[in-house]
């Protein structure tokens, strides 16, 4: 079986939904830059030598309908030759294209991928433009299934006993080590710099994220109304915020990488999806890094850096919890409570900060976790290589 390398994992800044950056600015056009500037990085790389461009995408409508992957394959230059699909697993969209493309390439389908997401959830809303639910789903069948993402939260903050000031705390060492992360310029790796436009058209180079913020305090946070369930502890807050975003990660066979003369910074070690009960999707990272864990024959002892999505704080607290992991290892650049989820996009968003984190805090074995709204976890380990 081929092994899989990571040849360059990148993506562009984070900008806050509704009220940032890229509110004026098509998402197929950010997807386009980033794989411009992946592509870019790696010259010795044809195109045309791509077998196929996966991109992640959860709400495949509107302006990222119409097979968005196929769109930006044009907008970015592609041969026509190139395939491409867009695939849908929620937040873990992205992610799930790294591993669709690791797959073709063990099964000989293929020597190189480009796995890519995109989510602006300025331009389209959670759930979509016009939602249609299952009666049988919702009367009989799975009630949960279509269970609001911030009450998965509030039942895992009573499954696990997890109190406000946990939830505050975590959200604020977030942004905190994110902040310190860009002071350090630990991003500048993994971001490429996209044009942003306003109102009028003018464009503007953004090259840093929105979301991290310097003056939160426990106390400011603390004043926040819980934001969904009255007397909850879940707020905007402890939360991931809305974001725009879009990511690229190039992987091919390491003996592909070898003919181009092209140094891949990891190798894909395993993976694993798993499904959960989707009143507590948050959980889903538990069976999906226990199943990655297993296949790699390796314990979390091995593991020297986590990237848990952080969907809500509650949500990572249980997870932290159930698993005991060691939070010295966890998140070392702040996580989507600072930097942003842009469901499609986040799973090669965390996938970039794992890979250039693993060099930058000199660590060999990284793992990359999310849940799925829907009830369900995924997982990668990767092994550093430059």
């Amino acid at each position: 079986m081929k092994e899989v390398v990571i040849v360059s994992a990148v993506r562009s800044p984070m900008g806050r939904a509704h009220k940032g950056n890229f509110v004026y600015t098509r998402i197929d056009d950010i997807a386009a830059d980033v794989i411009k500037g992946c592509l870019a990085q790696n010259p010795n790389l044809d195109p045309k030598e791509i077998e196929d461009l996966i991109l992640g995408c959860a709400m495949p409508e509107g302006e990222q309908g119409m097979n968005l992957a196929r769109n930006v394959g044009f907008l970015a230059g592609l041969p026509m030759s190139i395939s491409a699909v867009t695939v849908n697993r929620f937040c873990s969209s992205s992610l799930v294209t790294i591993m669709m493309g690791a797959q073709a390439i063990m099964a000989n389908c293929g020597d190189v991928f480009m796995s890519a997401g995109a989510e602006s959830m300025t331009h389209v809303p959670m759930g979509g433009f016009n939602p249609s639910l299952n009666p049988k789903l919702m009367l009989k069948e799975a009630p949960q299934a279509y269970i609001n993402m911030g009450i998965t939260a509030e039942n895992l903050v009573a499954k696990h006993n997890i109190s406000r000031t946990e939830q505050d705390e975590f959200a604020i060492n977030s942004h905190e080590k994110a902040i310190k992360a860009m002071r350090d310029g630990l991003f500048k790796d993994e971001i490429i710099p996209v044009t942003a436009y306003d109102r009028k058209g003018t464009g503007q180079l953004v090259e840093i994220d929105q979301g991290p913020r310097e003056n939160s305090t426990v106390e400011k946070l603390a004043s926040l109304k819980p934001a969904f369930k009255e007397g909850g502890s879940v707020t905007a807050a402890n939360s991931s915020p809305l974001t725009d975003g879009a990511s690229a990660t190039l992987i091919m066979s390491a003996d592909k990488a070898k003919e181009l003369g092209l140094k891949p910074i990891a190798r894909i070690i395993s993976m694993a999806t798993a499904g959960c009960d989707p009143s507590i999707m948050g959980i889903g990272p538990v069976p999906a890094i226990q199943k990655a864990l297993k296949r790699a024959d390796m314990s979390l002892d091995q593991i020297d850096m986590i990237e848990l999505n952080e969907a809500f704080a509650a949500q990572s607290l249980a997870v932290i919890k159930e698993l005991n992991l060691d939070q010295n290892k966890l998140n070392l650049k702040g996580g989507a409570i600072a930097l942003g989820h842009p469901l499609g996009a986040t799973g090669g968003r965390i996938m970039a900060t794992l890979a250039h984190g693993l060099k930058q805090f000199d660590k060999k074995i990284g793992l990359e976790s999310m849940c799925v709204g829907g009830g369900q976890g995924a997982a990668m380990i990767i092994e550093r290589l430059s």
